[in-house]
């Protein structure tokens, strides 16, 4: 019998103590395709997260499975002298588009389920409780692009975003579709 997966938000400084109960689940998800990531990956991804972990409002969702951390989500609000809109390669944002003030953007920084749990409304549920409670304009994504990605994308989509340009994050990274949703617009709208 497949067990009952449930669900559970960290917010703050209570995030970064659950790396270590997702952190199995993150190494096996992206040492799949597209990702094909190894240790020296993992190692950047714990640091990088360390630092994530410490944002304003910062929240991880982790969907467990009996002990099994099965899917995880995490995001928090961009700083005003966030980098997000600068990345983009192929459109350049108004000035008043790409204004944060600490609260009007927040930004899902990943979004994964392992693959025995997926296609069964577990990421749709992880979005769900991320975005419960968040009072920003807008959020945003970054996915890989097509093909690589197409159930994400597919899911995004049917979500309420829109793709908006292609991001490089940083030097060595690929590039990304940056996807938006209008939470004004649609305030209520559920995956």
């Amino acid at each position: 019998m497949t067990p009952e997966v449930t669900y559970t938000r960290h917010e703050g400084p209570d995030s970064a103590d659950a790396l270590d109960a997702f952190l199995p689940a993150y190494e096996e998800i992206y040492a799949e395709p597209p990702y094909l990531e190894g240790p020296r990956d993992v190692a950047d991804f714990i640091e990088h997260y360390a630092v994530q972990a410490k944002r304003p409002g910062m929240r991880l969702v982790l969907a467990h499975a009996g002990q099994e951390v099965v899917g995880f989500t995490y995001g928090y609000y961009l700083a005003p002298d966030t980098r997000w809109w600068s990345n983009l390669q192929d459109v350049q944002l108004p000035p008043d588009e790409a204004r944060e003030d600490g609260r009007r953007t927040f930004a899902i920084i990943e979004l994964a389920v392992r693959r025995a749990w997926r296609r069964r409304r577990v990421a749709a549920t992880l979005h769900r409780l991320l975005l419960d409670g968040v009072h920003a304009e807008r959020v945003t994504l970054t996915v890989r692009p097509e093909p690589e990605a197409a159930p994400a994308r597919l899911a995004y989509e049917a979500w309420g975003y829109r793709r908006l340009g292609i991001s490089h994050p940083w030097e060595d990274a690929p590039m990304y579709d940056c996807m938006v949703r209008d939470l004004q617009r649609d305030p209520l709208a559920t995956p």
